[in-house]
Parts: C-alpha cells; structure tokens; sequence
C-alpha cells in the first residue's frame, strides 16, 4: 500500500520493446560518445596548459545515456546495461584508444548514475533527481579517475573536481532529462514507461501534452504515474 492507501501496481517485467530501446540507445550514443573523444582532443589543444582537464569538462557527456535510459524505460539496472553496451560498440567497432578498460568504465559511470534513481526506488522523476544523478556519475568516474591515474595527489585538483562536478550535473543529468522530454512529445516514447506516466499524469492532473512530462517529479516506475501535486507514489 502506498502512503495514500492506494495498491501499488505490480511491476512490468522488461519486455523485448524495452531491450530494443536500449540497444538503440547504446549504439547510438557509442557513436556520439567517440565523436566526443574527438572534442577531448581538439580541447586539450586549446586548453594549453590546462589541457588535461579536458576530459573533466566533457566527462558528464559520456554518461548521459545512463540517466536518460532509466528515465525512459524505468528498469531497475538499464542505465549500467546501456553504458555497458555504448563502451563495448565504442571499443569493439570504434577502436576506442582505452581499450577494454572502458568496459569497467562505463560500468562504473552506469553505476554511479543509477544510484540517485535507486535512491528513489524508481519512482521520481524531477529535475532534482537528474542533477543528484548527475553528481552521483560524477563522484563515481572522480574515485575511479584517483585510483587509476592519480588525480588526487596532482595539480589543479580542486578545479577537476569542480569542472567534473559541473559536467555531470549539466551534460549528464539535466541534458539526459532534456532529451527525455524533448523525445516524449514527439509521441516515439508513448509505448514506453516514461509515455505511460505521461499520459496518466494527463489524465489525472489536466496537463497539456506538452507539459505532461514535467507536469509531475513523482513518476511510477514501469506503470502509470500519478500527479506530483498529490503527493502520491506508487511502487511497480
């Protein structure tokens, strides 16, 4: 029972719908996600001397799938599968330079941008959620990027932190919710979870098809949601 007494609905199992949303997700931003790397470089150029903390201002650009995979489908573990899957294409069909270790990194940046949703249980949406998602992938890739090169023992360490910081909160977590909401209204989503929350959340709170994705930061996971203004959450 919820806290408003109302049943919870029982949870949707992944279906074949939502494994292929995420193998398209993954492909295509492996894809994106090598374009970046391309950027890395021409930034360290003209970065000059600080040129090592290209990759801190980028990073939260090679995790934004994560965040907007959990905001589609809302499966619990989709957004370390879908980060998974992007580094593989990325190592596997793009030769990525990092070789097979950007496995574990994408793991681990998966990881760390699932731990605010799972915070949630799955079940909120908001703004909030997407930039505590954004700090959590952040922290996570910044305790890995110590233990493999160093970082904390070097220079300009505090502004790595902050530039990572910084990254994960507006390329990670915002952008993911961004284009979660910009996909929603052109109606490809409507199938999906994040459609089925959307068109409840019509329903139950008068919203326009336009605002319905962000007419409420409480969403249920994998089932219809219910308004934000109600204070009400549903498990799934």
């Amino acid at each position: 029972m919820s806290a408003r007494g109302t049943t919870p609905a029982r949870r949707r199992p992944v279906t074949l719908h939502d494994l292929v949303l995420l193998a398209v997700l993954a492909v295509v931003f492996g894809f994106l996600y090598w374009a970046l790397v391309q950027v890395w470089g021409w930034m360290q150029v003209a970065m000059g001397p600080l040129g090592d903390l290209a990759q801190n201002v980028l990073v939260g650009g090679w995790m934004v799938v994560a965040p907007l995979a959990l905001y589609i489908v809302r499966k619990p573990g989709s957004g370390i599968v879908v980060e998974i899957v992007a580094s593989i294409v990325e190592v596997v069909f793009l030769a990525s330079p990092v070789g097979p270790m950007l496995i574990l990194v994408g793991l681990i940046q998966g990881a760390g941008a699932e731990v605010a949703f799972t915070a949630t249980r799955y079940r909120r949406y908001g703004w909030w959620v997407f930039v505590a998602s954004g700090i959590t992938a952040a922290l996570a890739n910044l305790a890995l990027g110590m233990v493999r090169f160093g970082w904390m023992g070097q220079d300009f360490f505090a502004l790595r932190v902050g530039f990572q910081l910084a990254s994960g909160i507006i390329l990670c977590g915002l952008l993911a919710k961004v284009i979660g909401d910009a996909l929603l209204r052109t109606g490809v989503l409507d199938n999906y979870a994040i459609g089925r929350a959307a068109r409840e959340t019509e329903r139950s709170g008068g919203s326009s098809p336009a605002d319905r994705s962000t007419a409420s930061g409480t969403t249920v996971s994998g089932t219809p949601g219910t308004p934000g203004t109600s204070g009400t959450s549903e498990t799934t």
